[in-house]
């Protein structure tokens, strides 16, 4: 089956197979939010970006292998409701980015700062530091050495736009340049991104509606 991103609360997930990795989607909770499990292929080990809601289908997608894992891509609650029990059941590690991690009311065991690298087996991520929508979000990017990028960018960019700023002009512009410098800048239109909420995107697809996102200032 062709992965689309598209998932809805209560449906099945969506499996993104790649050489080295394979990415699950699933959406749980009131505010639609997006999960992601990470697997290695080489060593089986599992890696959860944003335990959001619904504790159970979260573990239930985890299965009997656990997770080494959890990182929380930014401290809004609707990203970590599962998270205490998710961590209860699999003994996983925290991650969250450090300016953030004091907003999380489970124990981060590692504070993320901008170029950090967090592994999944033989997997390697890179952490971008996106300030705006929190001070303390984080994005994974995924250079996938047999193709091209994936990122994964919480709430700091979705299709149509860049995440909420609150109506807040400096916000607003730091997000729009960390998004830009440390996202655009640096990857190329095929990467794939999978925001924190909704369908998938592509940079390719969002790269020429950066100016109209300057101009309308959200």
């Amino acid at each position: 089956m062709t992965y689309s991103g598209e998932v809805t609360v209560g449906g099945p997930a969506d499996v993104h197979e790649l050489k080295d990795l394979m990415i699950t989607k699933i959406a749980v909770g009131p505010m639609d939010n997006n999960a992601y499990l990470l697997r290695c292929r080489a060593t089986d080990e599992q890696l959860l970006i944003d335990a959001a809601n619904d504790a159970e289908t979260l573990l239930g997608m985890i299965g009997g292998d656990g997770i080494a894992s959890v990182v929380t891509t930014h401290q809004h609650g609707d990203h970590w409701q599962a998270l205490a029990e998710v961590v209860a059941a699999t003994g996983a590690r925290t991650y969250a980015g450090r300016e953030d991690a004091s907003g999380i009311p489970v124990t981060t065991d590692v504070a993320v700062d901008d170029g950090d690298v967090i592994r999944v087996g033989q997997v390697e991520l890179t952490a971008r530091h996106l300030v705006g929508h929190t001070p303390g979000s984080i994005a994974l990017v995924y250079d996938d050495p047999h193709g091209h990028p994936h990122v994964f960018t919480g709430d700091c960019l979705f299709p149509g736009g860049v995440g909420n700023t609150r109506k807040d002009p400096k916000a607003f512009a730091s997000l729009i340049r960390d998004v830009e410098t440390k996202i655009f800048d640096v990857l190329p239109d095929e990467t794939w991104v999978y925001p924190g909420h909704g369908n998938d995107t592509t940079l390719g697809t969002e790269r020429p509606h950066l100016p109209e996102w300057h101009a309308r200032g959200w």
